[in-house]
């Protein structure tokens, strides 16, 4: 498909009003993993601004934070989510990007992803460092869970090879696979970067029921240190039924990216659209009523695309 984007005259309208764009744009959206938050809130951003803006033609994809900054950079989608910290390392080319990905903009931050580990209930496992030789599933290759992962394992010396060498496995599968593999018991851990409470916990806390693994403080202090944009936090007792304490984990703040090339007005517009919204969104998720106007701009490591800018500027959020 040609990506080239045939815009007509965008007017600029009032406060909220969107202005008209010609029949001839589409608008691709990446999102994330069936079973996971962001796929269906995508589904309904896209629904919106279809409605919302007239002549677009909008859809949304899966994907995963890695993947999504190349896709969006590259030009194959015009709009992705990822996480602060991810956005940055493709802007500037390290961690898992091979080269700078330097057509991303910046539009949204959005609710954080908070770093998820849970081990059956019943399993001997009380710490990372106890992963040596298990089965794991920590999400696909390209996924920024599966790099959080590798992350979080170097800090205990721990890697997917020396894993795998130990006599474990690593399986690269989504969250729906995932689940199956645990309830199935052909794996003793599953990792995921992602709101809470999520779907797919909730579901093998069912069955077979789960244990959340914490983070160790002093570990979590050299991985931030080495990761802009991530922060410590805990996943709160009562988070998912069973759960009798606090469990303490690292974050990170999940955002939009839209590519450097799209159109000034086309971008004000789907901001405009975008905030204008935002109580629908809330009937998808209930982790949307933490996404707040207010920080919108807060997780902004990359330069922020001009169309949104000027959004921001008119509804007064300010880079922190």
């Amino acid at each position: 498909m040609n990506r080239t984007l045939k815009i007509g005259a965008l007017a600029v309208g009032l406060a909220l009003a969107p202005p008209m764009a010609s029949a001839d744009t589409f608008v691709r959206m990446v999102s994330g993993p069936a079973g996971g938050s962001w796929y269906p809130l995508g589904a309904k951003i896209m629904q919106v601004m279809q409605a919302d803006i007239k002549g677009i033609a909008t859809s949304n994809g899966p994907g995963g934070g890695v993947g999504n900054i190349k896709e969006v950079s590259q030009g194959n989608a015009e709009i992705g989510w990822s996480y602060g910290h991810t956005a940055y390392n493709g802007y500037v080319g390290r961690g898992k990007f091979d080269k700078p990905y330097k057509d991303v903009r910046f539009f949204a931050t959005l609710y954080p992803g908070v770093v998820q580990i849970a081990v059956p209930k019943s399993s001997s496992i009380k710490s990372i460092a106890d992963f040596k030789g298990k089965n794991i599933s920590p999400g696909k290759a390209g996924w920024t869970g599966t790099a959080f992962a590798e992350t979080v394992l170097s800090a205990y010396g721990l890697s997917f090879d020396k894993i795998k060498q130990a006599g474990g496995t690593v399986h690269h599968v989504d969250y729906t696979d995932s689940v199956a593999l645990m309830k199935d018991g052909h794996i003793d851990v599953f990792v995921a970067v992602t709101s809470m409470p999520q779907a797919s916990f909730i579901d093998l806390n069912f069955k077979p029921g789960i244990r959340m693994v914490g983070i160790d403080p002093d570990k979590m202090k050299g991985i931030i240190k080495d990761n802009p944009g991530t922060f410590a936090t805990k996943i709160p007792k009562g988070t998912y039924e069973g759960m009798d304490g606090d469990v303490s984990t690292l974050a990170t703040a999940t955002v939009m990216v839209v590519n450097a090339k799209l159109p000034d007005d086309l971008v004000y517009n789907m901001c405009k659209v975008f905030w204008k919204e935002h109580a629908t969104f809330v009937e998808v998720k209930k982790t949307w009523k933490d996404v707040k106007l207010a920080d919108a701009l807060a997780a902004a490591a990359i330069p922020v695309h001009p169309g949104a800018e000027r959004c921001y500027k008119e509804l007064g959020v300010k880079k922190m």
